[in-house]
């Protein structure tokens, strides 16, 4: 029996980062030597193993044969003799297909240390396309090390054109396709995700919301790169630099879909698409089943973001309406995703990416205002049931007022 560092351990190595996570790949034994040493199984499709003492992830080497479409329609052998290099031969990316010895002698059989050199994601073999989860961890992979420089290798970009034109890809469950794009969210670059998902054809089947967005036009005043779609991709690039939260950053990653719904009579003012967004946003998350603190996050966004742009000119009353509306009171880091997101969306401009937003801390600094004041001595004052309400609403009004009278000066 004989046992290897595999996979990411390695390529994080390399390329100078942190190791987060070690898998090891044991090749000579089967399910019953790794009883026999207490290691205890956790996979049932094909044996990955935790090891006694350390809990890190040991797999038998082992083979896959295509039998049907979808990236679980494989029949694995994880017999003794199968070797290290057809172990290997399964993975992915060249980058992640290079292994380590006890002694620190690294097995790489298909180039992947030539590929970290040269900054490239080059499938190992053409059993790439048999699987069509690959098309997103490539583009995964690229959100990641987008800001090392790595670039899709040619004949692997061709490849992933080829999966989405086949119709590989609606064999994909939501459940996987969120997996990925929620990874992507926490990487320097995740407009890289569904950048690449459009450049080969796969954003129009998973994500076609955001596919709609293309060739929406916007007013030029306001939009000098003109198209919806854009704007959405340069948002996503923009909101990495002020936030590492992925609710924020899914949130601004669609805050512009009602643009796509909006009646081509109202383009380019798109005047109502922060109410036809809303009806989108709750139907992509409830198709890939993404979680309701995501969800709500992208929807608060949606709705409010044209608000926050127009803090300068909202009356007092509009602002406490606004986070009653959205529950600030109980709930104030929505204030904070709000704020962030509408930044990004307004610096997402073509042009625009050094200019004053000075709304973004009006509308925080009112709240923060409001929020300041005292509910009890309006209890203590002798008031009842929704009388209290209404003078904690004029109280919040008046102290929103007074601090955008300094602001406005």
């Amino acid at each position: 029996m004989n046992i290897f560092l595999v996979g990411g351990a390695i390529r994080d190595t390399l390329l100078g980062l942190q190791v987060k996570d070690k898998d090891w790949v044991v090749v000579g034994a089967d399910i019953q030597t790794l009883h026999q040493q207490h290691f205890r199984q956790i996979g049932l499709d094909f044996p990955v193993f935790l090891h006694p003492q350390s809990h890190e992830e040991y797999a038998l080497a082992r083979k896959e044969r295509k039998t049907e479409k979808g990236h679980t329609g494989f029949i694995c052998d994880f017999s003794p003799d199968v070797t290290l290099e057809e172990d290997l031969l399964r993975r992915d990316l060249t980058i992640n297909a290079i292994a380590q010895a006890k002694d620190g002698t690294l097995i790489d059989p298909y180039g992947g240390q030539e590929d970290i050199k040269n900054k490239l994601l080059r499938h190992v073999s053409p059993a790439f396309s048999e699987d069509p989860l690959r098309v997103l961890r490539v583009a995964r992979f690229c959100s990641h090390f987008h800001h090392l420089g790595f670039k899709i290798a040619e004949e692997t970009s061709l490849l992933m054109k080829e999966m989405a034109l086949n119709g590989e890809l609606n064999a994909l469950t939501p459940e996987r396709i969120w997996k990925e794009w929620e990874k992507s969210l926490s990487s320097p670059h995740p407009e890289m995700f569904l950048i690449v998902l459009r450049e080969c054809g796969a954003l129009k089947i998973l994500l076609p919301e955001i596919e709609a967005l293309f060739g929406v036009p916007q007013p030029p005043q306001w939009h000098p790169e003109i198209d919806t779609g854009v704007h959405t991709f340069l948002v996503a690039e923009e909101i990495a630099k002020y936030t590492t939260d992925p609710l924020i950053r899914f949130a601004a990653q669609l805050h512009d879909l009602g643009k796509a719904l909006t009646p081509k009579a109202l383009w380019p003012s798109h005047k109502t698409h922060t109410q036809t967004g809303l009806t989108p946003i709750k139907a992509l998350c409830e198709r890939m089943k993404i979680p309701n603190a995501f969800r709500d996050a992208a929807l608060l966004v949606c709705a409010e973001h044209s608000h926050c742009h127009r803090a300068n000119e909202l009356k007092p009353s509009t602002f406490v309406k606004l986070f009653d509306r959205n529950d600030f009171w109980r709930k104030p880091e929505r204030v904070k995703q709000l704020v962030i997101a509408s930044f990004a969306d307004f610096r997402g401009r073509t042009g625009f990416e050094a200019r004053p937003y000075p709304q973004a801390r009006w509308l925080e600094e009112a709240f923060q205002a409001a929020y300041k004041v005292d509910v009890k001595p309006i209890v203590a004052s002798g008031l009842k049931g929704e009388k209290i309400r209404e003078e904690l609403t004029k109280q919040r009004i008046a102290a929103v007022a007074e601090y955008l009278k300094i602001q406005r000066k």
